[in-house]
Formats: C-alpha cells, structure tokens, sequence
C-alpha cells in the first residue's frame, strides 16, 4: 500500500558528495517520520538521521556537520545531502517513513525502500 523508491548512490572519492532521494507513494494520508539508515557489510542497521513532520532534525554523532536531511512534503519526498563523505561513510542507505495510509480505514504504516549503496574509496 505503500512504496519507497530511493535513487542517487554510487561510488564516489573521498572528500566528495552525494544526494540521496527517497519518494512515498500510495494512499499515503500523512507522513509522520522520514528517516535515514544504512548498513555497511558485518554491521548492524544504524540510524543516520531522522526528521519528523515538524522539522526538527536528528543526526547521528558520526554525520553531524556533514549530512542533511531534507524533505519536500509536496512531493513526498526526503533528501540526505552528504558532503565531505569518508570510507566509512560506505554502506547501503535505506530510507524509512512512517504515517497513515488510507486502505478502507486510516492506519498506520512502517515502510522501507529497498535500498542504495553509498561507496566510498579512499
């Protein structure tokens, strides 16, 4: 009932920069929560940001001065600028929204896009 479509990975050198997309579709009613995760290979999912309906932004200590999260409620759409980007930085991101959806009644959703890598060299 609800899809998330993410776009803008790939390789790119240290010191560099990436946009991330990630766009919500369905019979979305409202849009509580976008966030940001990855997974780099070995390690578990982590939060990178996180950003709200109200605007306030959540960041993990590793990308704090170096991520943005954004989000375009017109378009259902969320953003994660990464700038300055590092070999650790390399993982796959996935993005995660959180709402309601209409399906006969109003209820609540959980949704994740299927994922982009993100790599890095050094």
């Amino acid at each position: 009932q609800v899809q998330l479509v993410e776009s803008g990975g790939g390789l790119v050198q240290a010191g560099g920069s990436l946009r991330l997309s990630c766009t919500v579709s369905g019979s979305i009613f409202s849009i509580r929560t976008m966030a940001w995760y990855r997974q780099a290979p070995g390690k578990q999912r982590e939060l990178v940001a996180s950003m709200p309906s109200g605007g306030s932004t959540n960041y993990a200590d590793s990308v704090k001065g170096r991520f943005t999260i954004s989000r375009d409620n017109a378009k259902n759409t969320a953003y994660l600028q990464m700038n300055s980007l590092k070999p650790e930085d390399t993982a796959v991101y996935y993005c995660n929204s959180r709402g309601t959806y209409l399906s006969g009644s109003y209820l609540p959703y959980d949704s994740w896009g299927q994922g982009t890598q993100v790599t890095v060299s050094s």
